[in-house]
């Protein structure tokens, strides 16, 4: 029964994907922004019906920029996740742009990529999304810059906070978590941390009982006064006590 499962989820996310694939490469040219977003947040939804996952929201999501969102990193599913719930620009490594298919989807949901390694890159990244911010964009990061095991949280890395503080921007804490869709209790299926391969982590999901992703919005901030590092500190307590609520 589990491979069957697996098998119908895996066959019916790639219909889904090369849905997308193709909505980006031959309808994207000729829509407005607005209507990018609408179909990249309607594909994201049907992506994770496909994958088996029920997608539960609590708090409100932002109506509009400029806001940066700061979440907890847990699975390869997370950006698909706050997608689903509210459509927002990513900040993610370089090398995703060049993954066959999934590199062409994160480009089209609007991805700004950054060199990890190059503290440069990482200034012109910050300078790139404080311009993204003042035109009123939603952007949106994983301060711990990698994932974690979903029951703890690292330290949240303070750099491209700073791009808040430049465009005076408000930042609003999310916190994901992924809970059995039946007993409500923490699934740790699509956690993807450790010693995890991102092809076990994705047999767990498609092959085991459905997934709740959980989505919880804490209410937006600004700096006030504070520098990045301790801003990044107070952010980090906040997505925690969001996680415990």
């Amino acid at each position: 029964m589990k491979a069957l499962r697996a098998g119908w989820r895996l066959a019916h996310s790639l219909a889904v994907a090369l849905a997308g694939w193709a909505t980006i490469v031959f309808l994207f040219p000729r829509m407005s922004p607005a209507q990018r977003q609408e179909r990249v947040q309607s594909w994201a939804r049907r992506m994770l019906r496909a994958l088996g996952i029920r997608l539960e929201l609590r708090g409100a999501p932002p109506a509009a920029g400029p806001l940066l969102l700061v979440a907890n990193h847990i699975s390869w599913l997370d950006i698909l996740v706050m997608h689903a719930a509210r459509h927002c620009r990513f900040v993610s490594k370089s090398d995703v742009k060049s993954w066959p298919l999934i590199g062409t989807l994160a480009t089209g949901g609007g991805t700004l990529y950054i060199e990890r390694e190059s503290r440069r890159d990482a200034m012109r990244v910050v300078h790139h999304m404080a311009d993204s911010l003042r035109s009123g964009e939603i952007l949106a990061v994983f301060p711990e810059g990698t994932t974690s095991d979903g029951v703890s949280l690292l330290p949240f890395h303070a750099n491209l906070i700073q791009a808040a503080i430049s465009a005076g921007a408000p930042v609003q804490p999310v916190a994901l978590s992924f809970v059995d869709a039946a007993s409500g209790a923490t699934s740790l299926a699509p956690c993807y941390v450790g010693d995890d391969t991102l092809v076990g982590s994705v047999w767990r999901t498609l092959s085991g009982p459905p997934i709740a992703a959980v989505v919880s919005y804490g209410e937006p901030e600004h700096c006030a006064g504070r520098d990045r590092r301790t801003w990044a500190s107070d952010l980090r307590g906040a997505v925690q006590a969001l996680r415990q609520a």
